[in-house]
């Protein structure tokens, strides 16, 4: 037995009481609307809170384990030590992050088991594996992105000694760890926030109602975020977050909140002695998120990049649909890399409106940029999940990886992607509710109806098989074109790391010329020339140079150098030929 105060704010209700193996103790509200109580408890305790009249014990918000799921008591949990003490930490600027989602990166779908797998993502060469959400969701399996509580791991996963394990081995590895959070909305089952405090906004947004991080009330649940995410990196050693549509966090404040959590961070970071990261998922194109405090942004690391996506996507594969329809030229591609984004204050088509503004290149560095050909919303929210394999040969594949690695970005994989595996990705869910279970497997189709799919064939989220069909088949890696295009991805990540040139960051420095009717483009970062022929022709790229890196057999000649259709060649030069 062991002394622990209990504590939950909760303005709501009138009465709390706790809740501990189903006996009940008294609370005393504090003028802060803290509920407390003091008990001494067994290690590993199952507790909850009782509100007003109602028997129903509900989970504490701050919960770190939730052994019997979301809607089951919490259970009282402290780790075994703190996390290894003699990891100096890494920059994410520059790196090569793995993105993975720990139900189907593995057979077994835990991260004990992942951590088998670490040796791979090593021998691979990537700095960072980054992890899709852990927090607490309803069901067995899922994406994590219905969360409803935010500072426990999913039991499945193998709950949070579990995930202590799993960064220790990433850190004794030499990699560093993010982790996917999920701060803009919470799941739709075993929800039980509102009945505590008014943690919803007024607003929504396309996965529910809004976080009330800007109303009235609003500070307790800015500490509920910011304590959050600095726990991740605090307690458990993480080295950084993924902030999922920070575009959907609606702050009206004058100090943004993602503003506030990058002080906090930095904050900690010199506290820690070790760099931490903060990674914006945003759909606006607006710099402020990456631009320094000090010249009036938020502050934050670095962000993920759709529109580098959508013009080396559309540009290799032809494919404009959708939000693909203002991309698939040379010249869009061009422009992006050079820019960072392409809508930059433009028209889009796709929203109907201007969109984005210019980032400038001057003052921030493209490192500040992940680039990617896959990441888990490119693949799984198309209607099959399938991935680029499916409908790219292997020589598109390579020049897309080639785009992706070799430009002044922040690289990012998406597990498999490195041997081009087969099995897709898509969309899984395991909500309990029949109710809601309904309503998740109708508006899947819905949504791909409107773009066009047959909604008879687009998989069902609810039904088992389609979560197992998306687990990696790590079979694959070793065979045949998959272990050719291991070894691709494995050079030209070692590329990276070796050449001088390729860790020169500034988008000024970048100098393209390509060809829309050829369909070929070359990058130039210092002596490195990087040519790539996105066309199905063998066509003559007006740059020589000894062939350092190639998919296909280039011949170089006196003035030009010959690509075969789908392949590229990376070419050290002894001066620039852009026309």
């Amino acid at each position: 037995m062991a002394e622990h105060q209990f504590a939950v704010w909760a303005p709501r209700p009138d009465l709390v009481r706790l809740d501990v193996d189903g006996a009940l103790y008294p609370m005393e509200r504090g003028a802060d609307d803290w509920w407390r109580a003091t008990l001494d408890v067994e290690p590993g305790a199952r507790y909850g809170f009782v509100l007003d009249d109602d028997p129903t014990v509900l989970p504490d918000p701050r919960s770190a384990r939730q052994p019997d799921g979301v809607h089951a008591r919490s259970a009282l949990w402290s780790p075994a030590g703190p996390p290894a003490a003699d990891w100096a930490g890494r920059s994410v600027a520059g790196a090569v992050v793995y993105e993975l989602h720990v139900g189907t990166f593995t057979a077994a779908g835990t991260l004990d088991s992942a951590i088998e797998r670490l040796d791979h993502l090593v021998r691979l060469g990537v700095d960072f594996v980054e992890l899709m959400p852990v927090n607490a969701f309803a069901g067995t399996h899922g994406w994590g992105y219905d969360g409803v509580l935010w500072y426990a791991v999913h039991e499945p996963y193998g709950g949070p000694d579990a995930l202590l394990r799993f960064v220790d081995a990433c850190h004794r590895r030499g990699l560093g760890v993010l982790l996917d959070a999920v701060f803009n909305h919470l799941g739709p089952s075993g929800n039980y926030l509102p009945r505590f405090g008014p943690y919803l906004s007024s607003g929504s947004n396309p996965w529910g109602e809004g976080i009330n991080i800007a109303d009235a009330d609003s500070d307790e649940v800015r500490r509920y975020i910011i304590e959050c995410a600095l726990r991740w990196l605090r307690d458990f050693g993480l080295d950084g977050l993924r902030l999922d549509a920070v575009h959907a966090l609606v702050d009206t404040t004058a100090l943004h909140i993602l503003e506030e959590l990058s002080a906090e961070t930095d904050s900690l970071a010199e506290q820690l002695g070790r760099p931490l990261s903060l990674i914006a998922e945003s759909d606006r194109n607006d710099p402020r998120f990456i631009t320094e405090r000090s010249a009036g942004g938020y502050g934050l690391t670095a962000q993920w990049d759709d529109d580098i996506h959508h013009a080396l996507h559309a540009a290799v594969s032809g494919e404009q649909h959708g939000y693909y329809s203002d991309f698939g030229s040379m010249a869009v591609l061009a422009q992006t890399l050079k820019s960072g984004f392409y809508h930059a204050g433009s028209f889009s088509s796709f929203r109907k409106r201007r969109h984005g503004r210019p980032l400038d290149t001057a003052t921030v560095p493209g490192c500040r940029l992940l680039a990617y050909t896959s990441t888990h919303d490119q693949v799984g929210n198309r209607a099959l999940g399938d991935r680029p394999t499916a409908y790219l040969t292997d020589g598109q594949l390579a020049v897309s990886a080639a785009l992706a690695l070799l430009t002044p970005f922040t690289a990012m994989l998406f597990m498999g992607e490195e041997w081009a595996a087969t099995t897709p990705f898509q969309f899984f869910s395991s909500h309990p509710e029949p109710e809601l279970a309904e309503a998740t497997r109708q508006g899947r189709k819905a949504e791909f109806a409107d773009h066009g799919w047959d909604a008879a064939e687009v998989p069902d989220p609810q039904d088992p098989e389609t979560f197992l069909c998306s687990k990696l088949n790590w079979d694959e890696a070793g065979a045949g074109r998959h272990a050719a295009m291991l070894a691709l991805y494995r050079e030209l990540i070692a590329l990276r790391r070796t050449e001088p040139d390729l860790a020169d960051y500034w988008l000024d420095h970048l100098a393209v010329d390509y060809d829309e009717d050829a369909r070929w483009i070359v990058l130039y970062r210092g002596a490195l020339a990087i040519a790539c022929n996105l066309g199905a022709d063998t066509a003559s790229v007006p740059v020589t140079g000894e062939v350092v890196s190639a998919w296909g057999t280039p011949r170089v000649g006196a003035a030009a150098t010959a690509l075969d259709g789908h392949s590229f060649a990376v070419l050290r030069v002894s001066a620039r030929q852009v026309r």
